[in-house]
């Protein structure tokens, strides 16, 4: 193979290596502690800062990095905000949701993020019942937070899917 087949073939696992992360943060975006937008846009930036070396990094291509910068810290306050908006509606209180988180991420720290996903709604419904009293009524608070989650997931992959539009935009387009 000559140089310029080298580069072309380097510059082609780039962008199947960067699609594939991108990919992959997208499909985590199901899990609540995931950082799935993170992920995504770890890549773009890796992705960036090689193109840069190269000297392929045009005016748009910056343009559309700072969009999807924005759109990863938009989606992780966003995140948040539908999740406790749904809790804090219902009058869950601050620390029944701090129960929920904990309970989230430290089963996805000793088991799987996937046990995570089912112990945060299984801490929020244990902490709820322990403050009310009311089984039924800690089975309310709890699909509250089911529903948050279910619009926040919504939400992240929305903004996930336009992260990336915005790279394919940049990768395939714009250089």
């Amino acid at each position: 193979m000559n140089p310029a087949d080298w580069e072309l073939f380097g510059q082609v696992m780039l962008e199947v290596i960067t699609f594939a992360v991108l990919v992959f943060g997208l499909l985590g975006l199901l899990m609540p502690v995931f950082p799935g937008l993170v992920v995504m846009w770890i890549a773009t930036l890796i992705y960036a800062i090689i193109q840069a070396g190269l000297g392929n990094m045009t005016w748009v291509g910056w343009t559309l990095f700072v969009l999807i910068t924005l759109l990863m810290i938009g989606g992780n306050v966003v995140d948040n905000i539908i999740i406790a908006k749904h809790m804090r509606d219902k009058d869950v209180p601050w620390s029944s949701i701090l129960w929920s988180f904990a309970a989230g991420i430290l089963a996805s720290l000793i088991f799987t993020p996937i046990i995570g996903i089912l112990a945060s709604p299984v801490g929020l419904f244990l902490a709820e019942w322990y403050r009310l009293k009311d089984r039924p009524a800690a089975f309310s608070s709890t699909k509250t937070w089911l529903t948050g989650w279910g619009w926040s997931v919504a939400a992240r992959i929305g903004i996930g899917i336009v992260m990336i539009a915005f790279w394919g935009l940049w990768a395939w387009n714009a250089g």
